[in-house]
């Protein structure tokens, strides 16, 4: 699979002089806060989000699949922080002790991330609106809209507690997905948008592919779940899943060879002398 390499100007101009790469202070940067915001429902989804690509083998390493990570952009001024993004054909640096591999900074992986998910989970996130408190703090770029100006391919909101949903740009949908054309977003998602299980949408320049999916995620409740999906809709399998799988392909086959061995017995032939 060929990827579409997606660099900022300022990325470009930085990458054709290594010695200013190499030079770069970003000891200014603020890359972690230790601040808890995400809610239950969005912690797990983020992992749901990130685990399968790693150990189901979904995707051609490398790749950069994370959570709740700082995407810095610029130099000077705050990073966006998408509860998840999936870059292609990078890795993270060996040593996290450097202050440089601890976040995904545009100039040091030399790329943009592909995808950037934003999980609805109250009505500040600022997804496709400006909240009354963002705009009361001054703030007058909504997510959509930021990540339009970065250039990031694919842009995904999901809002699984039917937080936005009275939002223009939501219309009712669970699920929109929006592709970067010339610096704006152009929808992928059907009019009326994805809100039914099963649904999928297709992320071309990815070569996945997102989902609604019902079922049990690391409790006894089925709950409704974005989840990463191959070109016929069938879901990435998370490692706990892909194991089940395997375990159910050994118990069937035993199951036949069972009943094979009992047939041969039937016949008068001793299966283990066969």
């Amino acid at each position: 699979m060929g990827y579409r390499v997606w660099l900022l100007p300022m990325t470009q101009q930085l990458l054709n002089s290594e010695e200013i790469v190499t030079e770069l202070d970003i000891s200014h940067l603020t890359i972690e806060d230790d601040t808890p915001v995400d809610n239950l429902q969005s912690e797990k989804q983020q992992r749901l989000l990130v685990e399968p690509l790693y150990s189901s083998k979904a995707l051609p390493s490398p790749f950069l699949a994370a959570a709740n990570v700082g995407l810095f952009y610029k130099l000077k001024g705050d990073p966006v922080v998408p509860d998840a993004m999936l870059s292609l054909g990078v890795q993270c640096a060996d040593d996290f002790s450097k202050k440089q591999n601890r976040s995904y900074f545009v100039w040091e992986f030399g790329k943009l991330p592909e995808v950037c998910v934003e999980i609805v989970s109250n009505q500040e996130g600022d997804e496709l609106t400006l909240s009354r408190k963002s705009q009361q703090k001054g703030k007058t770029t909504v997510k959509k809209d930021l990540y339009a100006q970065i250039h990031i391919p694919y842009y995904v909101v999901f809002d699984p507690l039917k937080q936005i949903q009275g939002e223009p740009e939501m219309k009712g949908a669970l699920l929109r997905v929006w592709l970067n054309s010339a610096g704006r977003y152009v929808e992928l998602t059907p009019p009326q948008g994805i809100s039914e299980v099963g649904q999928s949408v297709w992320l071309e320049e990815v070569g996945l592919g997102l989902t609604l999916w019902s079922g049990e995620f690391e409790e006894d409740v089925t709950r409704t779940w974005l989840r990463w999906c191959d070109r016929e809709g069938q879901v990435i399998s998370t490692g706990a899943e892909g194991r089940e799988i395997e375990r159910q392909g050994r118990e069937a086959e035993r199951q036949r060879a069972d009943r094979l061995a009992e047939r041969l017995r039937a016949m008068g032939i001793d299966p283990d002398g066969v």
